[in-house]
């Protein structure tokens, strides 16, 4: 590398590179990184930002041009946009890294429409952000700029990108959608998921209800296509939809493991599957009954059974059944056709499929189902794995018309830096503010086109606040990822946000006059939610966890705190039926200064391609010449303690978690299957991606989540 003559400035590209090369005395040079999101700012930023006067001049501009939504400025005085403004200001922003930086004004900022010119720095965004998100409530407005510049709290993408904004998308993260066994279904399965693709979000769709390839048709045989049709077309839709060319669209589709199409749907993910049925951008998850393992273990045959006779049987779609509890019923019954395989089988080729592709998802639907708080059934997540909730199904006239309006599903996401958290000055006071900041995603949020969404949204306001940067947390505090003192750290870390959490939304609860819908059939109004938390103690079981949570001054809730708490939610409710999902977080990580979600890092130097600029460095946070050794990273840790540290969070968690398991080249299938079936037993709920060593080598990644994780 050539080096500037005196008194130039490198460009800041050569001195985030110089990240990737030793110093003169062998140590990593993160001094560059900082100099280059500083050299960001004088070489690109400044010069390529629309200079206004004053902030009245930059707002009637912003207006005038259609910019920014006068609604959302109008539900404040200009004096108290002034004060929160400078506010913001007077925090004195920096971005860490020069990948933060150059990530948030390539995704996040405001550009001018023909998107060459800057119209916001970071502090604009999250004024527009707080002012969108609290709906008039000065308070909030407040609270959320303090929490968003800290760093301690960051909505997720879709969020973040277009709250107050004029020519925008929703603010919602993604969508799931349940199809039935008719096309009238299946057509408005497809027309939904563009409908919903162009407004920004990922969607899932679960098509397990669908009649297997073969199946009768009003009685006659051998007519149904099955599901890689319907596949197909759904591909071709998400390619074909998305918002405003700033995102693209995406999807994925979950299967039960014991529908008779299965081993079709995952051959579709196979490198040398035929083009007709070879399934490129879609997203694939499978749904695993505690069954399946049982039969697996006594290496017995395990049985497919047609969706079609089953809903005929039992007058419900096959989804809403329990296969574990009905599957000697089932295949004692001649009126279910049925086919088998080895189950065995089944997981090989299952492991087969994630080590060529990394697909698919698993959901375990015992485990979650047993743990769901929420009368009804669960039997499929997103995009991202980590959203779990109760669905039911629409139902259509010939017309197309609605005869029933089910309950479909949409995410409302963001996500506590736990490093910057632990150091709030008032932890419970992070926890509500993020919890209130996502209620209204969810009170903003009204998709008329398509009503299912619109209408589960309105009854549950059904949020997922997550959580990122454990490591950097552990590795700031000289803590191994996945040791003892770790595992014990996540466990009350997240017993503590739940009790937050919970409060938080009791007092919205109290302050709208009203639960959720369903609140009375559910575990919370019984009270029974909170049994394992007033039965025992919960504190930090090693003297180092207990030392984190001492010298940062977050008080651990005590028995008598849950005691009085239950009181209160069996008294007046909670207006969120759902409150936490801890996402895998992308894009927000980088400009929030954290480690991805609350896996380990996959490097401690992450590589990048960033589109016409190349190659680019991101360090993993808090990292220093001098704790290079608590910086493991994935493949070294390991799957089981990546895994135990999920099931210490898990337990905390009304929704799911994205787990990605890594692998080093040298893993085999059957180590995969060991994860599987280790996770399986922890109690784990969901499993995301499966990624090999080899696939990072050139800084190249598996195809991320592009609604929650960006």
């Amino acid at each position: 590398m050539t080096h500037p003559a005196p008194g130039l400035a490198m460009d800041y590209h050569s001195l985030n590179a110089m990240l990737n090369l030793y110093g003169p005395n062998g140590e990593i040079q993160f001094d560059k990184d900082r100099e280059a999101a500083r050299e960001f700012f004088l070489q690109h930023v400044n010069q390529n930002t629309v200079f206004f006067h004053s902030l009245r001049e930059r707002l009637d501009y912003l207006v005038e041009k259609e910019y920014y939504e006068q609604a959302v400025l109008d539900q404040y005085s200009f004096e108290f946009i002034t004060s929160l403004n400078d506010l913001a200001y007077s925090k004195k922003f920096r971005f860490q890294t020069f990948l933060g930086a150059f990530k948030y004004y390539t995704s996040y900022t405001l550009k001018t429409f023909d998107g060459k010119r800057y119209l916001e720095r970071f502090e604009d965004r999250v004024v527009m952000t707080a002012l969108g998100l609290a709906q008039g409530d000065e308070k909030l407005a407040i609270a959320l700029v303090e929490e968003i510049i800290a760093g301690r709290f960051q909505p997720a993408t879709p969020t973040f990108l277009n709250s107050g904004k004029a020519q925008r998308g929703e603010l919602v993260s993604c969508f799931l959608l349940r199809i039935e066994d008719n096309m009238e279904s299946i057509s408005r399965g497809i027309n939904s998921s563009l409908q919903l693709s162009k407004r920004g979000g990922g969607v899932a769709l679960l098509l397990s209800n669908i009649r297997e390839a073969g199946a009768p048709i009003k009685q006659i045989e051998n007519q149904s296509s099955g599901i890689i049709p319907v596949m197909k077309l759904l591909e071709d839709s998400f390619s074909y939809a998305n918002q405003l060319g700033a995102r693209q669209g995406a999807g994925a589709v979950y299967l039960h493991a014991h529908h008779p199409d299965i081993m079709r749907f995952l051959d579709t993910k196979r490198e040398n599957a035929d083009e007709k049925v070879r399934i490129k951008t879609l997203s694939l998850g499978v749904v695993v009954p505690d069954i399946t393992f049982e039969l697996a273990k006594k290496d017995e045959d395990m049985y497919l059974f047609s969706p079609y006779d089953v809903e005929r049987v039992y007058g419900v779609p096959f989804a809403d059944i329990s296969v574990s509890e009905k599957y000697h019923e089932m295949v004692d019954d001649p009126r279910i056709k049925k086919s088998k395989m080895k189950a065995r089988d089944f997981f090989q080729t299952l492991a087969e499929i994630q080590f060529e592709s990394g697909y698919p998802y698993i959901m375990f639907e015992d485990t979650v189902n047993a743990a769901n708080p929420i009368k009804g059934r669960i039997n499929m997540s997103n995009l991202c794995s980590e959203i779990l909730q109760v669905n039911t199904p629409t139902t259509y006239n010939e017309d197309l018309s609605y005869d029933s309006i089910g309950k479909d599903i949409s995410c409302n996401l963001g996500s506590m830096n736990i490093a910057l958290s632990m150091d709030s000055p008032d932890f419970g006071q992070t926890v509500e503010t993020a919890i209130r900041g996502l209620n209204s995603v969810s009170e903003q949020s009204h998709i008329s086109s398509v009503r299912s969404i619109e209408d589960g949204n309105d009854r549950s306001h059904a949020i997922g606040l997550g959580q990122m940067n454990l490591h950097g947390y552990l590795a700031r505090e000289r803590v191994y990822y996945g040791s003892e003192e770790a595992i014990d750290f996540t466990n009350i870390y997240f017993y503590t946000v739940l009790f937050h959490a919970l409060r938080a939304s009791n007092k919205l609860a109290v302050e709208r006059g009203h639960a959720f819908a369903g609140f009375e059939d559910s575990t919370y109004a019984s009270g029974a939610f909170f049994d394992k938390y007033t039965d025992q103690v919960w504190a930090p079981a090693t003297a180092r966890a207990a030392e984190l949570f001492e010298t940062s001054g977050v008080r651990v809730p005590t028995q008598a705190d849950w005691a009085e708490l239950k009181a209160s939610v069996m008294e007046h409710g909670i207006y969120n039926q759902n409150l936490q999902a801890v996402p895998p977080t992308g894009s927000i990580s980088y400009i929030n200064n954290s480690t991805s979600s609350i896996h380990p890092i996959a490097s401690k130097i992450e590589i990048r391609k960033e589109g016409k600029l190349g190659r680019v460095y991101y360090p993993a946070p808090f990292m220093t010449n001098d704790n290079l050794s608590f910086y493991q990273d994935a493949y070294e840790v390991g799957a089981e303690k990546i895994i135990d540290t999920y099931a210490a969070a898990t337990q905390h968690v009304d929704q799911g978690l994205s787990l990605t398991l890594f692998f080093k080249d040298t893993a085999t299938t059957r180590d995969i299957n060991k994860a599987q079936i280790y996770a399986w037993r922890k109690g784990i709920k969901t499993i995301y991606y499966i990624r090999l060593r080899q696939l990072a080598l050139e800084g190249t990644e598996v195809d991320g989540c592009v609604s929650c994780m960006l």
